[in-house]
């Protein structure tokens, strides 16, 4: 149905069906962790932001978490320097967590800040090293500044949260002598949403969710315990990058957070179809059913 033949009766309808779920969130807090080809195409990071500032204007604390791998790519190669991954982790020597954090800290943030506003959001960027909102340490030598997280200050979070702003956070963290580390964007915002915590911790991927089947998408499995989760590690159901964004909920989970749910970006407006529908997007990491009955 297009907008041409979408009646005004046919929008109230779908305002008021929404209206209990924006019942539910308001005044909540929810992160989303922002990235992969959602960020790419510009059609649907307007998308996103749209979405992220539907909910901010009907009460939703939203938290935006973002990477910037493609962005970081970019730079180093136009810089003469070529990316290399282990393990699927940038390997980041001084010169690289310099290009981080000019690309996350300046272009990428701000550039989601403006866009936020473009939409008539009041947004605010800050990365990780600011307020020592995230302090890191050397993850392994064999990947220079590649940082894990060893604490969480969420009180800057808090502060704009209270001020009535959309804090969009870039993840990079660092230590006690100022050394800068790039920190994984799933695995940050887990921490914060975990210190924050949040009622809903959403993860855009490129991919529909967990999937039974990797090979058919209609396989795709709409809610997970945990212990369901663990279940699947072990029958190998979960298996490649879906492990570390499975393990990330779970760890989110046991933080403190509501909620996970790992989802597909390139879908527009998943976000909504999440919070606002009774449909839903993509795979829920859930409490197992003894902990949800406490």
């Amino acid at each position: 149905m297009n907008e041409l033949t979408f009646s005004n009766a046919q929008r109230a309808h779908v305002l008021t069906g929404a209206l209990p779920y924006i019942r539910r969130y308001t005044g909540r807090i929810v992160v989303v962790k922002y990235g992969g080809n959602a960020m790419v195409s510009p059609e649907l990071r307007a998308q996103v932001m749209e979405d992220i500032v539907l909910l901010w204007l009907v009460g939703v604390k939203v938290v935006l978490v973002h990477g910037g791998g493609p962005e970081i790519s970019e730079m180093m190669e136009r810089l003469g320097k070529k990316p290399e991954f282990v393990d699927g982790l940038r390997v980041t020597d001084k010169e690289t967590v310099d290009i981080v954090q000019m690309v996350l800290c300046g272009k990428v943030n701000k550039t989601l800040v403006s866009l936020l506003a473009l939409q008539g959001g009041k947004a605010m960027g800050i990365s990780g090293m600011d307020g020592g909102l995230i302090r890191a340490k050397k993850k392994n030598p064999r990947l220079g500044y590649v940082g894990s997280i060893t604490a969480v200050n969420i009180d800057p979070v808090m502060d704009l949260l209270e001020k009535g702003y959309i804090p969009v956070i870039s993840t990079l963290g660092c230590d006690e002598e100022g050394n800068a580390y790039n920190i994984n964007g799933d695995t940050a915002a887990a921490y914060i949403a975990g210190a924050l915590g949040a009622d809903r911790l959403i993860l855009m991927t490129d991919i529909a969710g967990v999937l039974r089947d990797k090979d058919d998408p209609a396989s795709l499995i709409p809610e997970l315990t945990i212990a369901q989760a663990v279940t699947l590690f072990d029958e190998k159901i979960i298996a490649g990058g879906m492990i570390p964004k499975v393990e990330c909920c779970i760890d989110a989970i046991h933080r403190g957070v509501g909620s996970a749910i790992i989802m597909d970006g390139r879908v527009p407006h998943s976000i909504l179809m999440e919070l606002l529908t009774d449909e839903g997007a993509g795979t829920m990491v859930v409490r197992d059913r003894e902990e949800q009955e406490k």
